[in-house]
């Protein structure tokens, strides 16, 4: 596939850009000020939550000749699955678990264990979804499958007057889709995003195929002998344990980016953006207004989501007291810092699915 140019963000103005300066200054003295309290916060999860996975399937070859005890490891297979990956993984992608880089990329290897290929979705995430958050053909975590139109200038087909109906039918198989499909599709399919800027190297075919085959291996195989339960049984655990992680996953992926109240920002003839590059983060991300010690701890702060846009590169457990900054900045100089609840966020989610499924075209003259 060609490499392709880049979208490029309109250069911004020096009173804005003088105000984010200010507010990374700010933001800076913040981390310096909490990093001795925080340090040790951000190393006991990136143990507990590892260990408490570990801890589940051992609970599941130990005890799951009872049903209940089979079925319940499953489930917190899935739930923990996903506190890893908002706790731990995606902090160690960005690089602000560990001050070693190679022990944050040591410590993603984790993530292929549990069925994803870490080295396609940190493209995804932090080179495309990063970079340009609701640009159509760019934002990896956006585009997911042609059963769903979720940019507005998406191609239209007349399936998609029915996807809020049909994909919220379908959001139960999200990881099962991610972990035994889309990761082989982009690895295969010269025609996917990522190969507009990278060519995958040989021996990351080698590594998908090996992680994958030992996930299977140790949730299929191993308990299936262990236990010696029939096959039957433990795809039932295995789909469960995907299914919880798909909605459990879904409710936290779904509220920032993909609303009605999300700006889609299409570049111009000259492949530039309408807005800067924090003008971008702020219009087209919003926050979730639900915080308390579960969201914090257990969730990874999900909630406060447009800080980790604008600053990337810190780890989530600041993310509260610089969103109070960032609340302060935006009131000061008339910023568009969004906030809304969960049911709010998903309710303009499932709206913009209606909104973009409409199949008439209104570019066609009528008489």
């Amino acid at each position: 596939m060609e490499k392709a140019t880049k979208p490029q963000f309109t250069k911004s103005e020096p009173a804005a850009e003088a105000a984010f300066q200010k507010l990374r200054k700010d933001v800076n003295e913040l981390i310096t000020k909490l990093e001795p309290s925080r340090r040790k916060n951000i190393v006991f999860k990136a143990l507990l939550f590892p260990l408490l996975y570990i801890a589940t399937y051992t609970s599941l070859l130990l005890w799951g000749g009872n049903d209940y005890i089979f079925f319940a490891s499953y489930l917190l297979l899935g739930v923990t699955l996903v506190m890893i990956f908002l706790n731990t993984i995606h902090d160690a992608v960005h690089g602000t678990i560990f001050n070693q880089k190679w022990a944050n990329e040591i410590y993603v290897y984790f993530f292929d264990l549990m069925g994803a290929n870490s080295y396609v979705w940190r493209l995804r995430h932090v080179r495309f979804h990063h970079n340009y958050p609701n640009v159509e053909g760019w934002d990896t975590d956006i585009e997911q499958s042609s059963l769903a139109r979720i940019f507005p200038t998406g191609k239209v087909s007349p399936f998609h007057k029915y996807q809020h109906i049909y994909l919220p039918l379908l959001y139960p198989l999200y990881l099962f889709n991610w972990l035994l499909l889309r990761d082989f599709k982009d690895f295969f399919n010269k025609r996917k995003t990522i190969w507009k800027l990278v060519n995958i190297p040989r021996k990351e075919y080698m590594k998908l195929f090996v992680f994958k085959a030992a996930f299977l291996f140790y949730l299929l195989v191993i308990p299936h002998w262990v236990l010696s339960v029939v096959w039957l049984k433990i795809i039932t655990g295995f789909l469960l344990m995907l299914f919880t992680a798909s909605i459990f996953s879904l409710m936290v992926l779904l509220s920032p980016h993909a609303n009605t109240d999300s700006e889609f920002p299409v570049p111009d003839e000259l492949n530039k953006l309408p807005h800067n590059w924090m003008m971008h983060m702020l219009t087209t991300t919003n926050d979730v207004s639900h915080d308390n010690w579960f969201t914090r701890f257990f969730m990874g702060s999900f909630n406060f989501h447009v800080v980790h846009h604008l600053f990337p590169n810190v780890n989530h457990v600041y993310y509260p007291e610089i969103t109070g900054l960032l609340q302060q900045y935006a009131r000061q100089y008339g910023l568009p810092y969004r906030q809304y609840s969960l049911r709010v966020s998903l309710s303009n989610h499932f709206r913009l699915l209606k909104q973009n499924g409409a199949t008439e075209n209104i570019f066609e003259e009528t008489m």
